[in-house]
């Protein structure tokens, strides 16, 4: 088998035996600034590699204070996109990184963010072709997260509706990103029209913190019987009581086969 960079790279965010991944995104810092559970970065980092977490997706400057200081290795995606809540127009993600400091800084995979619908959306999709050229010819992945905003997402049932959601996942993986990321649907019958319609992984956001952690396991559960290749999930990780228990609970689900009411046993 021919191995390029980019499959020998994938390997090391993936559970090579079941093809599917646990990431844990920590790029919330910029947006949303120091929030409960991303103040002593290594901590968090490897707790979530103890849970059994297949990486951690982080910018530049945490990667150089907050990655692989002790414990369980794990992969590393560099976020390459930013904004913050107190600008005119979060929505508006514009390049803070490049592939190549990227691979300067040891990462596996790199990420952008792209809301397919936003008044800058153009500006955006430049941007991603951009980055996925410069994949290409630098053997690096390219996680794309792809989320539906704006007047015309609102119009057609919000950024959970299918059909939006599957038209986001459809345009990033047309424009070479290798996994996307994306909103769940709400149900696995609809959820299975995204992955689907889309060539490439897709794995799902976790979005707000949900009220029970048996509310983020049954979502896993369900986006994994759709098709799903695992998950990005943030807040209900690193916001939940115990990050080491909750990761080994969603590995259960992802990785094991397990259902929700097995999955949970790793919480008591």
């Amino acid at each position: 088998m021919t191995y390029t960079g980019k499959n020998v790279r994938m390997e090391r965010i993936k559970n090579r035996k079941t093809g599917k991944m646990i990431i844990v995104p920590m790029d919330h810092g910029v947006s949303s600034g120091p929030i409960r559970g991303l103040t002593d970065m290594p901590k968090i980092v490897n707790m979530v590699a103890e849970g059994g977490a297949n990486a951690v997706l982080l910018h530049k400057g945490i990667i150089r204070v907050g990655h692989r200081g002790y414990g369980k290795d794990i992969g590393l995606i560099m976020h390459l996109s930013g904004s913050t809540s107190l600008g005119p127009d979060p929505n508006n993600k514009v390049l803070v990184a490049s592939v190549e400091e990227a691979i300067k800084l040891g990462a596996d995979v790199v990420s952008v963010h792209i809301n397919v619908g936003a008044e800058n959306e153009a500006d955006m999709l430049e941007i991603l072709g951009n980055v996925s050229q410069e994949c290409m010819e630098w053997g690096m992945p390219l996680l794309a997260m792809m989320y539906p905003r704006g007047k015309k997402v609102d119009e057609k049932g919000g950024e959970h509706n299918v059909e939006v959601v599957k038209h986001a996942a459809r345009v990033g993986a047309e424009l070479g990103a290798d996994i996307i990321k994306t909103n769940y649907t709400g149900d696995p019958d609809s959820f299975k029209e995204v992955t689907k319609g889309c060539p490439v992984p897709v794995v799902i956001a976790g979005g707000p913190k949900m009220d029970t952690a048996k509310d983020v396991l049954q979502m896993i559960r369900d986006a994994i019987d759709a098709g799903g290749m695992g998950t990005s999930i943030g807040r209900n990780v690193f916001q939940a009581e115990d990050p080491i228990k909750m990761v080994r609970a969603m590995a259960r689900i992802v990785h094991d086969g397990y259902e929700v009411d097995e999955a949970i046993k790793e919480l008591d």
